[in-house]
């Protein structure tokens, strides 16, 4: 590889650290190309592009991208693994591969936004839940009061669509009549029977007091009978006048 070569690795791997979320460094020893190629379309899920690198070139490259911490991290045979996408689904392709082979690939450390991480952190990394599964939780979330509601205003719905069925259906068989009014809200107040010809007064409706001092004032009087004497009868036969005592 000529110096023209290797200026352009550089500039390409310098590309790749700066487009990237994050970078994990792994120890390659051992992997076949089979399960590169294996590893390689599993991450391509999240973006990610697993590739072995020089470790001299690495260098270069990561003082052009201004990754200083990666540098760390460049001892012996490395591959490096550059994630655009969801860094959790890269990591966890990563450790699901290292499950299935114990002695292949061992992280390193690597950087997540531009900070350092160690072996322990990429493997906690790796067991976080990836992005698609902490937005289905979200969207669970966030949808759980507007299912509810929606559950509400269908039951609210329903029953009053069944109510009013059961109506039609009273109606229909006679039991209401099909023009009659809905009930009134209240029943009025105890009413006079309408055959009553004397209907008691209203409490509030008092005899006019004039009129009650006429009735006293006009009494009949009471009436004379025929045995009576009339008036100045008896008195003018036996009570003598002035002129017979004279």
């Amino acid at each position: 590889m000529n110096r023209n070569e290797k200026a352009a690795v550089i500039d390409e791997i310098a590309d790749q650290i700066r487009e990237s979320e994050a970078v994990f460094a792994v120890d390659y020893r051992g992997i076949s190309v089979p399960q590169a190629a294996g590893l390689r379309e599993t991450l391509r899920g999240s973006e990610s592009t697993f590739r072995v690198t020089k470790n001299t070139l690495t260098v270069l490259a990561a003082d052009k991208a201004e990754q200083e911490a990666l540098k760390d991290f460049l001892s012996g045979p490395t591959a490096l693994t550059f994630v655009k996408g969801d860094a959790a689904s890269a990591a966890k392709a990563i450790a699901d591969f290292q499950r299935a082979q114990p002695d292949l690939l061992p992280f390193k450390g690597g950087t997540l936004n531009g900070a350092a991480i160690d072996a322990a952190q990429l493997g906690a990394l790796a067991k976080l839940p990836t992005r698609e599964v902490l937005y289905q939780q979200l969207v669970g979330i966030v949808a759980s009061p507007i299912s509810g509601l929606a559950r509400t205003l269908n039951a609210l719905i329903g029953g009053l669509a069944i109510q009013l069925g059961q109506i039609n259906e009273k109606k229909q068989s006679g039991e209401i009549a099909a023009d009659a009014d809905p009930p009134a809200a209240a029943a009025p107040a105890a009413e006079a029977p309408a055959d009553d010809p004397d209907p008691a007064p209203a409490a509030d409706e008092q005899p006019d007091e004039s009129t009650k001092d006429d009735q006293d004032a006009e009494a009949p009087a009471a009436p004379t009978t025929s045995d009576a004497p009339a008036e100045g009868a008896d008195d003018a036969s036996t009570t003598p006048t002035e002129s017979e005592e004279n």
